[in-house]
């Protein structure tokens, strides 16, 4: 695989996996030496300079990333990890160390052979002075490799891009729709050493299933109707550089076993060729689903879940970054006026109210739709808030009857406009009514269960009497038993008017509702299931 000599050293405890390790790497021509612990290996470094080392992390914890340290430290270029209890926590430590790549065990002889020599062809990095800043483009106030932000959610996302991008192992992104999932893949990239290798982007959701395969493997001529010519795949078209699978969770089962295989191993076989090849190349993944509920659903494979999440990076709705959305609109602002030629210069401070206001179920995509609408459609000096799409151009929008109950408005949070509900005006020949006092309406009133005959309608003043109804002497009455709803029922309506207030968004309503969002996708699911 390389075609000079290189000096190895397998720090390994146990001698038969030694011994394997060092079959495998002679038969391509390295030159292995073991030993079985950290203090020996540095020893070892300071008789001799090794190209890689090889280090079983015994025991899987800080004292593993202490021992990768102090390898660094003793002169190791390039360090491979190996773990059998591998986490996403150990991975990200293990990296910020020093080490290029972790491998987790057991491995096979193709798999190990395949890492070292990717980790042979990558260049050394040289030392970088104290005070070393990353390229001026990182450090631009708000701006990090396509990202606009400077909230606190955003500057730990950078933190471990900058941690995870020379490393080989495989990052998992999750994040809402239109969070930016690609952009921070090719964040990645670009801070990688591969950033001048290619970056292949495969879209899982958009290619069908019966393609996939083709899609990322490659295919011979003849494989199929219609594969009138060899296809490289785009697994080998990354070569050298990275690969992103977007929306993974979307993959077929039995394509998930074949990526496994090829994680496991390196090596790609087209469809229709027997014939493996040796890849070179990093991965990195994205969903917005939730992979933990795609896993016990049976959708996702967990062994692949496993495998690829090494590093996870979840990416904060618009909604929790603040003033951010004001840095993204003002860019996006500045970039659509010089297309369209217009005479924008930035928001009213009204119109930024709106904006920082708003719950922005889209993210930054609809974010970005609605800044283009607005120099599309409109021309001036500041935009305005009757400039704004529906439904942020809508002061006067009728807002559900439950925002009229004072703790479901304090759950909702800040609106982006001074909405007011409407206030019918009571019959003269009825006593005026007076408003329940905060806390103190009945749940079936806050959950939106509709009124007996008789009673007012949503968003109409409701009467609260001083003592309660006359029962009978059984204690209640057949109207009153008639307006009781199961407890189950109760709940679904709950939820149902949370998304409702939420304009959709099943996380932000599971937050406010505080219950797990695979509760409400479990509860949704399971309703369709019995229609």
């Amino acid at each position: 695989m390389i075609s000079e000599i290189s000096h190895l050293l397998v720090v390994e405890p146990v001698a038969s996996l030694a011994q394997a390790y060092v079959s495998a790497l002679r038969r391509d021509g390295h030159d292995v030496a073991v030993v079985p612990d950290a203090p020996s290996a540095a020893a070892a470094l300071r008789e001799r300079s090794a190209d890689l080392v090889l280090l079983n992390l015994q025991p899987a914890d800080r004292s593993g990333v202490e021992a990768v340290r102090s390898l660094r430290a003793a002169g190791a270029p390039r360090v491979i990890a190996l773990t059998a209890q591998g986490s996403v926590q150990l991975a990200v430590e293990v990296m910020r160390a020093g080490a290029l790549d972790m491998i987790l065990l057991p491995v096979g002889t193709d798999r190990l052979r395949t890492a070292v020599g990717a980790a042979l062809a990558e260049p050394v990095a040289s030392p970088e002075p104290a005070g070393h800043l990353p390229p001026a483009e990182a450090v631009q106030p708000g701006r990090y490799f396509g990202f606009i932000g400077a909230a606190p959610q955003m500057q730990a996302v950078y933190r471990l891009i900058d941690n995870a991008a020379p490393s080989k192992a495989t990052v998992f992104i999750t994040g809402e729709s239109g969070t930016g999932k690609e952009v921070c893949a090719e964040a990645i990239h670009c801070r990688s050493p591969r950033a001048k290798g290619p970056f292949v982007a495969i879209n899982c959701a958009a290619i069908p299933k019966d393609l996939m395969e083709s899609e990322i493997f490659g295919h011979v001529k003849g494989a199929f109707t219609g594969a009138t010519s060899n296809h490289a795949g785009a697994a080998l078209q990354a070569s050298g550089g990275t690969l992103f699978l977007d929306e993974i969770c979307e993959m077929d089962l039995a394509l998930q076993a074949k990526l496994l295989r090829f994680l496991q191993t390196g090596m790609v076989k087209k469809v229709g060729s027997e014939k493996l090849e040796a890849v070179d190349v990093r991965i990195v993944c994205a969903t917005n689903r939730d992979p933990f509920a795609e896993v016990q659903a049976g959708r996702f494979r967990e062994d692949l879940f496993y495998r690829l999440q090494v590093i996870s990076i979840e990416l904060p709705p618009l909604r929790e970054r603040g003033d951010d959305v004001l840095l993204i609109a003002r860019s996006l602002l500045d970039t659509f006026t010089r297309e369209e030629g217009k005479n924008f210069t930035g928001f009213s401070t009204e119109a930024e109210d709106i904006l920082r206001g708003y719950a922005w179920p889209g993210n930054v995509r609809q974010l970005l739709n609605v800044v283009r609408n607005v120099v599309v459609l409109n021309d001036g000096t500041l935009v305005q808030p009757f400039m704004l799409p529906p439904p942020l151009n809508k002061p006067g929008m009728i807002v559900p009857p439950m925002l009229a109950d004072p703790r479901w408005a304090s759950m909702a949070g800040a609106l982006p406009f001074p909405f007011a509900l409407p206030v019918a005006t009571p019959p003269t020949a009825q006593p005026v009514a007076r408003a329940a006092p905060a806390g103190s309406a009945g749940p079936f009133a806050t959950l939106g269960v509709p009124p007996a005959a008789g009673a007012a309608l949503p968003g109409t003043p409701v009467s609260v009497p001083d003592q309660p109804a006359p029962s009978r002497a059984n204690g209640t009455g057949d109207d009153a038993e008639r307006r009781i709803k199961p407890l189950w029922q109760v709940e679904e309506e709950a939820i149902d008017a949370a998304i409702r207030l939420c304009g959709g968004n099943i996380t932000r309503a599971a937050s406010l509702l505080e219950i797990n969002p695979c509760t409400i996708y479990r509860r949704r699911q399971r309703r369709r299931a019995q229609a």
